[in-house]
């Protein structure tokens, strides 16, 4: 391999993200529309908002077995072609970026030109993720767990945070403010589910406890509805409406035994972003330090303080001093995140609304607009694998 084609192997400054586009977001269960119809809706508002006909699109990419598959999706748009059709494999809500990931790998291999990347959720539809009613067998980690009680999301992490949070000396305070900042954005935010229903010390504090570490507010809500955006080479970006948002990074995986079985993996206390923080600041070309903005995928807040760390924003024994309210918030925060509402606040679009936020920064669009928007990080579900993250940024940072 000649040394020209080693450099090439990059999808730093190849794509852009042209169009972004969301229904309306619900609580679970109160969508009228069914998923298929929730997908289409926020594909074509992508396409509106990039000013492109839908038919153009010629590839699709998914994650966590969406059920709205390329193929009927591109028979419902009236596409000309399917070219491609991609589905990040286990990880949860860890592959909201390995979507995007997928979706300009293939664009920059030449196997499609116009790829939309979506999630769309139906949980009255379909069932909700934070329940776990109706399972009649079980098998891989669930049979570790199960016969012992520990049946829901909740559970299965606070452990792996409880540890951190003892290791490290994490005090609540950290979780605490990390929702705070959430619910805070949220209020600018016309999306968000939350929004009109503000956060503050006492009721956070006051809430019960779910599994501890972790209180009602450190909890994802549970959502229905759509969101998607539309990429293409970064030779056709400028030709759409609006300012694109260039990738510079991507990246995905876990390290070594990640997902050994009965928790025993070798790093219990870990977001899993160990290797994959490296990989994507190789890529970008990047640093945390050159990171304006950040969405982080809140599952539950201690993910956020152990994903943070493991992309250099501080030291584990340093979270305490970090993550408070004013540091998080935009404009000025020194690192603000979550500035859509996230997960907690604006809505559980299975992570997939932090990559449509991290968009409108780069643009200068959002509600809450962070005063450095240049380069814009998004991190995937924590504490899974694959676990996943993009960088966005502007022209400037090409």
């Amino acid at each position: 391999m000649t040394g020209r084609a080693r450099d090439e192997r990059t999808l730093r400054g190849r794509v852009a993200v042209i169009g972004i586009g969301e229904t309306e977001y619900y609580r679970h269960g109160a969508s009228p529309d069914p998923e298929f119809k929730l997908a289409l809706k926020a594909i074509l508002a992508a396409c509106e908002d990039a000013g492109l006909d839908p038919r153009e699109i010629d590839g699709f990419s998914s994650y966590s077995d969406d059920r709205s598959e390329a193929s009927r999706l591109a028979a419902a748009l009236g596409t000309h072609r399917l070219r491609s059709a991609t589905m990040q494999w286990g990880g949860g809500g860890g592959g909201c970026s390995a979507a995007v990931a997928n979706a300009a790998a293939s664009i920059v291999a030449g196997l499609a030109d116009c790829v939309v990347v979506f999630r769309s959720l139906a949980q009255g539809q379909y069932g909700r993720f934070g329940q776990a009613a109706g399972i009649h067998t079980v098998s891989g980690e669930r049979s570790y767990l199960m016969p012992y009680g520990v049946l829901a999301p909740p559970q299965r992490f606070a452990m792996r945070v409880q540890r951190y949070m003892h290791e490290h000396g994490v005090r609540q305070e950290a979780l605490r403010a990390i929702a705070l900042a959430s619910y805070h954005h949220a209020q600018a935010n016309p999306r968000a589910v939350m929004r009109g229903k503000p956060l503050d010390v006492e009721r956070y504090d006051a809430s019960r406890w779910i599994v501890e570490p972790f209180h009602l507010y450190d909890c994802c809500m549970e959502n229905d509805g759509a969101a998607a955006l539309v990429l293409v080479s970064a030779e056709r970006a400028s030709d759409f409406r609006h300012k694109p948002a260039y990738l510079l990074g991507a990246a995905f995986g876990s390290g070594h035994r990640a997902a050994a079985t009965a928790h025993n993996a070798p790093l219990y206390a870990t977001a899993n972003f160990g290797t994959v923080a490296s990989d994507l600041y190789r890529m970008a070309g990047v640093g945390p330090s050159d990171v304006g903005v950040v969405q982080a995928y809140e599952n539950f807040t201690g993910g956020v303080v152990m994903a943070l760390a493991e992309h250099g924003f501080f030291r584990p024994e340093k979270a305490n001093d970090f993550l408070t309210f004013d540091n998080l918030i935009a404009p000025s925060g020194r690192l603000p995140l979550n500035t859509s509402g996230g997960n907690l606040a604006e809505c559980y679009m299975h992570g997939f609304e932090l990559v449509l936020e991290a968009v409108r920064q780069v643009r200068g669009a959002s509600a809450s607009q962070a005063r450095r928007n240049d380069v814009a990080l998004v991190i995937g579900g924590p504490m899974v694998t694959p676990a996943s993250n993009l960088i966005l940024g502007s022209e400037a940072t090409l």
